[in-house]
């Protein structure tokens, strides 16, 4: 483990595999994690503990992402905790409508499962604004990058994405 930062993660996501990667990826990288497995579990750690940066899934049972969201953005004091959406459902029914109204009105910076451990480490490290290797602010240049190109070509034509698979396919 590395040296302690001195930041606490809150981890929410109904996948029990999930909850126990991340917790390595941001033990590994020093961070002190709290987990819980859905918006209901988060509100009461939030209640008791409120963490630095909240790592959100959007699709789980009982109380989603998104409704747990609106119920922080409603407290003034929570509404400014950063957070940070990690998701499996970012293109599909099940996830895309919320994505889309999370990261228009709330965080806009998102990553999708399967996530890589060093991007993760180097977004929240990003958010939270705490010193960055250079190799981290790259791999956090990226993802932020990779949100913005996502949101974009979800709302373009057929034409315009041809064009940018060509161009894509160039390089």
């Amino acid at each position: 483990m590395s040296t302690p930062i001195g930041k606490t993660i809150l981890v929410v996501d109904d996948e029990e595999d999930v909850r126990r990667f991340l917790t390595a990826a941001l033990d590994e990288a020093g961070f002190t994690v709290i987990t819980a497995n859905d918006g209901f579990d988060a509100l009461e750690k939030v209640k008791k503990t409120p963490p630095d940066l909240i790592s959100l899934d959007l699709v789980m049972p009982r109380k989603s992402g998104v409704r747990f969201y609106r119920d922080m953005a409603r407290n003034k004091t929570w509404a400014k905790i950063p957070i940070m959406i990690v998701t499996g459902h970012a293109r599909d029914d099940l996830g895309k409508a919320d994505l889309k109204e999370l990261t228009m009105s709330g965080p806009g910076i998102y990553l999708e499962k399967p996530v890589k451990p060093d991007n993760y480490i180097a977004a929240i490290k990003q958010i939270l604004n705490l010193d960055t290797t250079e190799e981290e602010t790259r791999a956090a240049e990226q993802v932020q990058l990779q949100s913005e190109v996502k949101n974009l070509v979800d709302e373009v034509d057929a034409e315009t994405l041809r064009k940018i698979k060509d161009l894509l396919g160039k390089s």
